[in-house]
């Protein structure tokens, strides 16, 4: 029998016309502590309510212990979930809210008659097993004596307790919980976090978790699954995730980060804030990357020791360590470290070889479908922009009847004719004001890199397109903007010259 109890193969999930899930496929392994780590929408809590049952996969299978299950129903399913709101029976007591499932359990006892004679008989469970499971599962979560107390007088960490032996009592093959820690305070939700890493070594089943708290998932998993608009962005180990991000998102996401735009310009050489670092990456000459190195692994020294200088401009203590900001040139550099540093102190910084990670860069220009309409604008990502149309035609020129003349003299009406459009991500921007540019949308992603921010607008119309762009300016996640690209800076071309160059 497989080792993987739960396997996921190329599962998507449509809400009406909303992609939710994304041809996502992983597997669980027996006994393992897996999480689902996400911002809020990336779907992490849909994959686990189909995973539960509640929800059905539009495409795509599940299977548990190599057998699909994607249609049946949760109850069918050796599964029981907790959730971030416990749900628990404010009547009933501690003992009656656990063993309340167990009173509706049925389970088939085999009998000998007289004879000798084998026979089955469904039955529910006596007073006696309930009443021994009930006690097994008060103990695994530390609430021996509690059977009695009104679920009002329990503090939220020992109601959340309650919660997890209802579900644990049952004896499930899995366990799936749903953020179960959100609604505890930071101090109750760390020693929490403990107690569950516990309670998944003593009853050694399998937990499937979800949380978008990076600190949980690093603390308590074996396993964890990074997810992104219903994408799967990496899964790995909590130290493979934190010290091999796969792209900028995970490095962002997972931890504090420096990224960097930077340039190969060698074997396992890299050009990143205007100097030239060894690293253990292997990239093609002279490629574009995404440059990661965590602030701790950045060392101050004295300035002409270290191989980039710059000028302290912030100290906060944090504890375990003082975060320090630098500016290096136009670049900031954020520092972990515990020894401090005073606000204007010129200090030198070094990072080893293998502490700059590197990754291919995901964006590096706009590319969309258009159609050129009857005005010479261009529609493309649910929006229209003005265009110079005259560069589909060397030569070529718009005359008074806007249609196109070309450098030969044939007039073309170039409405609904389809083309490519490409524009770089330093020639777009964006505005409060909804009227100011082509198309709009909310802001869907921020990542700062060095000396300006990443950001990812997404428009509200059907097709939702993402407009990728660097800018020096400052917003907020979902933020709603309007696209505004220069008339000059929109790069057209004939789908069907590329069609015939095919």
């Amino acid at each position: 029998m497989s080792e993987h109890i739960i396997e996921l193969q190329d599962v998507t999930k449509y809400f009406d016309d909303n992609l939710v899930i994304d041809h996502v496929s992983f597997y669980v392994k027996k006994g393992e502590f897996i999480t689902f780590l996400g911002p809020s929408g990336c779907g992490k809590t849909t994959t686990l309510r189909m995973i539960a049952g509640f929800d059905l996969p539009t495409s795509g299978k599940i299977l548990l212990n190599g057998k699909d299950i994607s249609l049946l129903p949760p109850n069918k399913r050796p599964v029981n979930t907790v959730f971030q709101r416990y749900a628990l029976f404010p009547h009933l007591n501690v003992f009656d809210n656990i063993a309340f499932g167990l009173r509706m359990k049925k389970v088939v006892n085999t009998y000998r008659n007289q004879k000798g004679e084998e026979y089955s008989r469904t039955e529910k469970l006596s007073k006696a097993e309930i009443s021994a499971k009930v006690k097994k599962a008060l103990a695994l979560v530390d609430l021996e004596g509690f059977e009695k107390r009104a679920i009002s007088t329990l503090s939220g960490g020992q109601q959340q307790r309650v919660a997890i032996a209802r579900a644990i009592v049952n004896e499930p093959e899995i366990l799936l919980l749903d953020e179960p820690l959100g609604a505890l305070d930071l101090k109750m939700r760390k020693e929490m976090q403990i107690e569950l890493k516990e309670i998944h070594r003593r009853l050694g089943i399998t937990f499937i978790y979800v949380t978008h708290d990076q600190e949980e998932a690093l603390t308590m998993s074996d396993t964890i699954v990074v997810m992104a608009d219903g994408v799967v962005q990496q899964i790995g180990t909590p130290t493979d995730i934190y010290n091999e991000p796969a792209n900028t998102f995970v490095a962002d996401f997972i931890g504090e980060s420096n990224i960097f735009n930077g340039t190969v310009v060698g074997a396992r050489k890299v050009k990143f804030c205007g100097k030239t670092f060894d690293c253990v990456d292997d990239f093609e000459l002279n490629e574009p990357v995404d440059v990661v190195v965590r602030p701790e692994d950045i060392v101050m020294c004295e300035p002409e020791k270290g191989a980039l200088k710059g000028t302290v401009i912030s100290v906060v203590f944090k504890g375990i360590h003082y975060e320090i900001t630098a500016l290096v040139g136009k670049y900031e550099l954020v520092i972990q470290s515990t020894e401090s540093r005073n606000v204007g102190d010129l200090i030198g910084m070094n990072v080893g070889a293998n502490e700059i990670h590197l990754m291919k860069r995901k964006y590096t220009s706009n590319v969309f479908d258009g159609v050129i309409t009857k005005r010479n604008t261009v529609e493309f990502a649910d929006g229209e922009f003005e265009c110079d149309v005259t560069q589909l035609y060397p030569g070529s020129h718009v005359d008074e009847e806007d249609y196109l003349v070309t450098a030969s003299g044939e007039k073309i009406d170039l409405t609904g004719v389809e083309v490519s459009v490409e524009i770089g991500l330093n020639d777009v921007s964006i505005s409060d004001d909804e009227t100011a540019g082509g198309t709009t949308g909310h802001i869907i992603s921020i990542i700062y890199k060095g000396d300006h921010y990443r950001l990812i607008v997404r428009t509200d119309g059907e097709e939702e397109e993402d407009f990728v762009f660097a800018t020096d300016d400052l917003w907020n996640e979902n933020d709603y903007v309007s696209v505004v690209i220069p008339k000059d800076k929109i790069k057209l071309t004939l789908k069907q010259t590329e069609d015939k160059k095919r």
